[in-house]
């Protein structure tokens, strides 16, 4: 809920199936329960926020996989690209469960569940 529903177009214009939660689900539905739904369902969870992230680190869940946009302007114009680049080239990795984070400069990758890391 916290991207703008014009991904889906975008992201359905380059070939990549995709729906909005507010056609799936309730627009007040916990993070928990679109984790459930996404996991259950074979989706990917497309976001700005966090909370999935940490969701994931919480129950060392090893799907669904999530994609962090990390970008100040995060409208499908201004970082589209690069989050459309990154679903293409990662495929097989978000088939098998990872925290994909993207950003104007760089893609991060962390194959699920997450680990802590040594120190």
């Amino acid at each position: 809920m916290n991207l703008s529903p014009r991904w889906v177009g975008l992201l359905t214009d380059a070939g990549i199936e995709a729906a909005h939660w507010s056609s799936l689900g309730p627009a007040n539905a916990p993070d928990p329960e679109i984790m459930a739904f996404t996991k259950a369902n074979g989706y990917v969870v497309l976001t700005h926020d966090l909370d999935f992230g940490a969701i994931l680190a919480a129950t060392q869940g090893d799907k669904p996989s999530v994609v962090q946009i990390r970008a100040g302007d995060v409208s499908p114009g201004a970082i589209g690209g690069p989050v459309i680049n990154a679903l293409r080239q990662m495929i097989t990795e978000l088939d098998a469960g990872v925290l994909l984070t993207v950003d104007p400069n760089r893609t991060r990758l962390r194959v699920l569940p997450l680990q802590r890391r040594p120190r």
